[in-house]
């Protein structure tokens, strides 16, 4: 495979780059407030919540992507394919990353909690200052881990119309006929995102530690 071929799929790569990241950003502020929901003492609230959860981790993402592609339409809203998958991997990624703060949330200890009550605090300020970054920090690498399933999972976007890293790989090995080298060298460039990715979580669990500390 030629030198070309391989820049064009590293070229590709950045748009899968592009979407995972700005997914897995808008995932993890809706994935805050739905574990909210799903903590809320208001039980419809939580209900809700919980429904949320339940569908878009208990069906796949391939089918949530069709649905939403095909469903807004419908309902008068015409997107393009590139907003559509954002669209479908936030929501997917939210439903994860919900249950994962919901842990994080679970393990903050009581009695700050209490301390922030007896300061004044709102419920409101003391979920944003104190309760949401002690989750998060606790919740780091299955965050990580979250993040690269998501980069992962985005060579489905390919079946809304969108070209990324996979869709580019499949195109290239159908014109040139040599699906072996080009999707090896797609595998290659996924796992070196990947890689990256793994690394950025490892500083960002280190310097979570050392202000803890």
């Amino acid at each position: 495979m030629s030198w070309e071929l391989f820049w064009l799929l590293v070229e590709a790569s950045g748009l899968t780059i592009l979407y995972s990241a700005v997914s897995i950003v808008v995932g993890f502020f809706v994935s805050a407030a739905v574990c909210a929901g799903v903590l809320s003492s208001n039980r419809p609230i939580s209900a809700a919540a919980r429904l949320f959860v339940s569908f878009f981790r208990g069906t796949p993402l391939l089918i949530q992507l069709l649905l939403i592609y095909y469903l807004l339409p419908q309902i008068g809203l015409n997107v393009p394919s590139a907003v559509a998958a954002v669209l479908g991997l936030s929501l997917c990624t939210a439903a994860y990353q919900a249950e994962i703060l919901r842990g994080g949330f679970q393990s903050v200890p009581r009695g700050l909690i209490e301390a922030a009550d007896m300061c004044g605090l709102s419920a409101f300020a003391t979920f944003r200052r104190i309760r949401l970054p002690i989750a998060v920090r606790l919740t780091l690498p299955a965050l990580t881990s979250e993040a690269i399933m998501i980069l992962k999972s985005s060579s489905l976007i390919s079946v809304v119309g969108v070209v990324e890293l996979t869709t580019m790989a499949k195109d290239l090995a159908s014109s040139t006929y040599q699906p072996l080298p080009i999707f090896a060298a797609a595998g290659f460039v996924y796992l070196v995102i990947n890689l990256v990715v793994a690394g950025f979580g490892q500083l960002a669990e280190r310097a979570a530690r050392r202000g803890h500390a």
